[in-house]
């Protein structure tokens, strides 16, 4: 689990095409220090596994699905990345619950700066709509962010300064994709709606 909350940017270094996936290997100081073969390690939003790594670098397979479903296809050398490792028991919870798991690609719309922040408007991708909602938490390339703003067909953030400088959001231009991870937590609370799932410890027919 992560938390949305990124450690630092890296950079994509190599990437290996192979028929149905890929291997990118990543330049980075934080996440590296400690860093163990199979750690998880989110890339721009998406769960990565550990397979090498050596001082200030690691490498990790992409599968099919995840180039498909995500930009990480469309990253080259030299592209920066938000990296976050996976979160500690002990640690500070500073973001939201976030899986890793990339729900869409979206496009941003336009960008408004502000006094110290800039207003990001980007499309709503009709199947996350009933998850977007005001005020609400969204990862966006990883980073955890609330939705300032909701229409029938786009939604709206708000980058502070520290995300504008330290994450790779602070450079995004209107017609670039991002990574989109809704909250899950509104997944399951539809999901024990619509599927009519029992309540741990009651029988079916006690109710």
């Amino acid at each position: 689990m992560f938390t949305g909350i990124v450690e630092e940017l890296g950079t994509l270094t190599t990437r290996t095409d192979g028929p149905d996936s890929s291997v990118i290997e990543i330049a980075a100081t934080t996440v590296t220090a400690d860093v163990r073969h199979g750690d998880s390690i989110t890339v721009n939003g998406v769960c990565l596994t550990v397979v090498e790594h050596g001082p200030g670098r690691f490498t990790a397979d992409v599968m099919a699905e995840t180039l498909d479903r995500s930009t990480l296809g469309r990253l080259t050398a030299g592209d920066p990345v938000n990296l976050e490792r996976a979160m500690r028991a002990d640690a500070r919870f500073g973001g939201h619950i976030v899986q890793g798991h990339v729900d869409a690609t979206t496009t941003v719309l336009s960008r408004e700066p502000g006094e110290r922040w800039d207003v990001v408007t980007l499309a709503l991708p009709p199947q996350l709509r009933r998850y977007v909602v005001l005020k609400g938490s969204v990862t966006l390339d990883g980073v955890s962010l609330t939705v300032s703003a909701r229409t029938a067909d786009t939604f709206a953030v708000s980058l502070i300064p520290t995300t504008l400088e330290l994450t790779t959001l602070g450079r995004r231009g209107p017609g670039e994709e991002v990574n989109v991870e809704v909250d899950v937590l509104a997944k399951y609370v539809e999901s024990m709606l619509t599927e009519g799932v029992v309540p741990a410890g009651t029988q079916e027919g006690s109710r």
